[in-house]
């Protein structure tokens, strides 16, 4: 069988280090984003679209179920919008809830059809431990939280069809998100890495490592589930 893999978000950091990865493995890989990847290969295709519209997101996921016979989707697209609760508002909430849940319904709703013909799909989510809880992240906490439920409820649903649905919940991990918020090689990095019961901060391999693990077709004994990618901060409590 041959296999085609939806990545949004996948023209960098996490996405982008995926995609390369199934490329190496023969996959037809399809990046949902913004902007192009900054890496070309034959197999290698770019849709852009802006995630927080739905209409935009409708009518990419019409064009990839129209030329590709989608086998993987990997919801990987993010942002965090941190504000205190007293400068949270609604309206960041429902960005959020967009982009982290919609837009991974509309996705899966278009790819849905030849994963069933097929008896078989791989669906993905890129959470957050900041899902059990984290300074100014209420909208994006939430929004994450919510990403475990759906995935869970997808799971019951799309088991008889030989399709799973699992998350990877990483953080905290070096990427553009974490140093938009953390200075890059700061004294805050440098003291948060020091709270992580392992002593670093996560790396983008270390996160598509656990992506590699639900992607493989071997793995089909495995759904609903959550890996929490964050060198243990998920069983304690840490401030960044």
């Amino acid at each position: 069988m041959s296999y085609t893999a939806v990545i949004t978000g996948g023209n960098k950091g996490c996405g982008a280090d995926l995609a390369e990865r199934l490329l190496d493995q023969e996959y037809t890989v399809i990046s949902v984003a913004r902007r192009n990847p900054e890496i070309s290969h034959p197999k290698l295709h770019s849709v852009k679209a802006d995630l927080l519209d739905p209409e935009a997101v409708n009518i990419a996921a019409k064009q990839i179920a129209a030329h590709f016979d989608v086998t993987h989707f990997i919801h990987n697209a993010g942002l965090i919008w941190p504000n205190l609760i007293e400068d949270a508002k609604p309206e960041d909430i429902g960005g959020l809830a967009q982009l982290h849940l919609g837009a991974a319904l509309t996705l899966l709703q278009a790819f849905l059809p030849n994963m069933k013909e097929r008896q078989f799909g791989r669906v993905m989510f890129n959470a957050s431990r900041a899902a059990l809880g984290a300074p100014t992240r209420t909208a994006y906490g939430a929004t994450k939280a919510g990403m475990i439920g759906m995935a869970r409820t997808w799971a019951l649903e799309l088991a008889p069809h030989g399709i799973t649905v699992n998350v990877v919940a990483p953080g905290p991990i070096l990427t553009d998100n974490f140093w938009g918020i953390v200075e890059k090689d700061s004294p805050q990095q440098e003291a948060l890495a020091k709270r992580i019961p392992v002593g670093r901060i996560g790396t983008v391999r270390d996160v598509t490592n656990a992506f590699l693990f639900f992607a493989d077709p071997a793995n089909s004994f495995v759904t609903g589930q959550t890996l929490y990618v964050c060198g243990g901060a998920s069983i304690g409590a840490i401030s960044i």
